[in-house]
C-alpha cells in the first residue's frame, strides 16, 4: 500500500522524514510556507512606509495598519494554500499567476478585502509592490528567513555546544592523558584541556557567525538599481534614503548599490562563517571516535538500545558518526551556495532563485549535526584507568622535559643523549633512572628528574581551560 504523501516516511529526503523531528525549529525559516510569509511581510511594511511619505496619497490609519500587520501576524496554513492556489490555478477572480510573487500581491488584496478597518481596500492595491521588482521582495524575504533562522536556531544550538565543551572541560581539567602527534604518543596532556581547545575555537566560530548574520544586507532599488520606476513616479522623493530607513527597520544593512539582483556575498561570508562552526565540531567528532576507539573514553548505555544486529556487547559511536556525516553534508551545500549565489550573469541572472529554496536543507544538516554531537558528548565517560595506565606504560613522553632540564644546565648533547636511550626503543622508567645517575650534574637536578613521571608531566595545562 502506497503511503500518503504527508506521511513522513513517504518523504523524499530524510530532512523530512527521518529526521523531521530534529528539523522541526528550522520549519518557520526554511519552509515555503515560511517564504511567503516572509514576503508578505516586506509587502505589507512597504505599503505602510510608503503611506508615511507627505507625497504619496495614501491614507493609513492606526486600524488599517494594524489591520495590515495582522495579515503577517495571524499568517497561518490557509493563507499559504491560498497564496499557493493563486500561483498556481487562480483563486477569489484570479487567473493563475504562474508567479510566486505576483501571488502574494493578490494575497494582500484579499486579505485587505476581507478586513473591516480597510474600508474601500481597493484604492490600496496600486500601491502594493509599487515600483518593486520580484527581486526586492526576495532579497529581503531571504534574508529575515537567514537571520531569523541563525539567531533563533543554529546559532544558540552552537552555543549549547560551547558550554557543554566548557563544562566538560572544567569537570576534567585535571584528568592526564596521552596526547598524540602524528598519531604516536607525544607529551601528557589533561583531557580537560583538550576539551578547552575545542570550546575556545567554538567560541570564536559562533562569534563570527553572529557578525556575519549582523551584516546581512537588503536592497530596494528596482528592476536595474537605478530606482528608476521609483524617480519617475516621484521625482521629488529621495528614494535612496526612503530604501535604507525602510530596510533598516527590517533589521538588516542596506545596500547602496545593486542591479536586480542583491550582490549576495554577505550571505557568502555567512555560509563560510557556518562552515568554521562545522569545521570544527567534524574534527570534535573524529577525535571522540577515537578516543573511544582507544578506550579512553566510554559511553553510558541506554536501556533497550541496540548497538550492533550481530554482535550484543557494542556500544557504537553512532551520534558522532551521524553528526561527522551531517555536517559535512552541509559543508558541501554551503560551499555550493556561496559559490553559486555570488555569481549572476550580466548582474541580474535569477538562476539562483531556485538555488536559495535549499538554503534551508543545508541548516537543517547542521541542525541535525549539532544536536547529534550534543547526544555523544551527553553520553560519554571518560576512562581515567585507561588514561593512566597508558601514560604509566609510555615512560618515553617524559623525553622531552629531560632534554630541555639538561639543555638548561648546559648539556650540548641532551637531546641526543635522550634520543638515543628513546628512539624506537622499548625504554622503562628504570632506564631513564640509571640514565639520570650517570650524568654529571648536580644531585639537586638528579632530583629534579627523577621526580618527573608521565602522569605529572602536564605544564599547566590544567589553569589552561580557564583560557575558554
Amino acid at each position: 500500500m502506497t503511503l500518503p504523501r504527508e506521511d513522513p516516511l513517504a518523504a523524499v529526503s530524510p530532512l523530512d522524514g527521518r529526521y523531521a523531528r530534529r528539523t522541526a525549529p528550522l520549519s518557520g525559516y526554511a519552509s515555503e510556507s515560511a517564504l511567503m510569509r516572509a514576503r508578505t511581510e516586506v509587502e505589507v511594511e512597504y505599503l505602510i512606509a510608503l503611506a508615511d511619505l507627505p507625497e504619496t496619497p495614501i491614507e493609513l490609519d492606526t486600524d488599517a495598519i494594524s489591520a495590515l500587520r495582522e495579515i503577517v501576524s495571524e499568517f497561518d496554513g490557509a493563507d499559504a494554500r491560498l497564496i499557493k492556489e493563486l500561483e498556481v490555478s487562480g483563486a477569489h477572480g484570479y487567473t493563475a499567476t504562474n508567479h510566486d510573487v505576483k501571488a502574494i500581491e493578490y494575497f494582500v488584496r484579499i486579505r485587505l478585502d476581507e478586513s473591516p478597518a480597510t474600508e474601500d481596500a481597493e484604492r490600496l492595491y496600486p500601491w502594493i509592490h509599487f515600483g518593486l521588482t520580484s527581486e526586492d521582495v526576495n532579497n529581503l524575504a531571504h534574508r529575515l528567513l537567514v537571520g531569523g533562522a541563525m539567531e533563533d536556531v543554529l546559532i544558540p544550538a552552537a552555543i549549547d555546544l560551547r558550554d557543554q565543551l566548557t563544562d566538560i572541560a572544567q569537570e576534567y581539567r585535571d584528568l592526564p592523558m596521552l596526547a598524540r602527534t602524528h598519531g604516536q604518543p607525544a607529551t601528557p596532556t589533561t583531557f580537560g584541556k583538550e576539551m578547552a581547545v575545542y570550546a575556545s575555537r567554538l567560541g570564536t566560530a559562533v562569534a563570527r557567525a553572529q557578525s556575519a548574520t549582523g551584516d546581512l544586507s537588503g536592497k530596494l532599488a528596482g528592476a536595474s538599481g537605478t530606482y528608476a520606476a521609483h524617480v519617475a513616479a516621484y521625482p521629488s522623493i529621495d528614494w535612496q534614503v526612503f530604501s535604507e530607513s525602510f530596510v533598516d527597520t527590517l533589521g538588516l544593512e542596506h545596500t547602496r548599490l545593486s542591479t536586480q539582483v542583491n550582490p549576495c556575498d554577505d550571505l557568502a561570508t555567512l555560509f563560510d562563517a557556518v562552515r568554521s562552526i562545522n569545521n570544527i565540531l567534524i574534527d570534535l567528532d573524529r577525535d571522540m571516535w577515537l578516543y573511544i576507539s582507544d578506550r579512553y573514553l566510554g559511553q553510558k548505555t541506554v536501556a533497550g538500545e541496540t548497538g550492533s544486529s550481530t554482535m550484543p556487547h557494542k556500544v557504537n559511536p553512532i551520534d558522532f558518526e551521524n553528526s561527522e556525516g551531517n555536517l559535512s553534508k552541509a559543508n558541501s551545500d554551503l560551499t555550493f551556495l556561496a559559490d553559486y549565489i555570488t555569481t549572476s550573469r550580466l548582474q541580474r541572472d535569477l538562476s539562483d532563485s531556485t538555488v536559495k529554496r535549499n538554503i534551508g536543507a543545508a541548516f537543517s544538516h547542521c541542525l541535525i549535526g549539532y544536536g547529534k554531537t550534543e547526544a555523544g558528548l551527553d553520553k560519554i565517560v571518560p576512562n581515567e584507568h585507561v588514561m593512566r595506565e597508558e601514560l604509566v606504560n609510555t615512560p618515553e613522553i617524559i623525553g622531552e622535559a629531560v632534554q630541555t632540564i639538561l639543555r638548561r644546565e648546559g648539556d650540548t648533547e641532551a637531546y641526543e643523549r635522550v634520543k638515543e636511550l628513546t628512539r624506537g626503543q622499548d625504554v622503562t622508567i628504570e632506564d631513564f633512572h640509571n640514565l639520570f645517575a650517570s650524568l654529571d650534574v648536580d644531585e639537586n637536578v638528579k632530583t629534579e628528574l627523577q621526580a618527573l613521571t608521565p602522569e605529572t608531566y602536564i605544564g599547566i595545562a590544567s589553569g589552561l581551560v580557564d583560557e575558554i
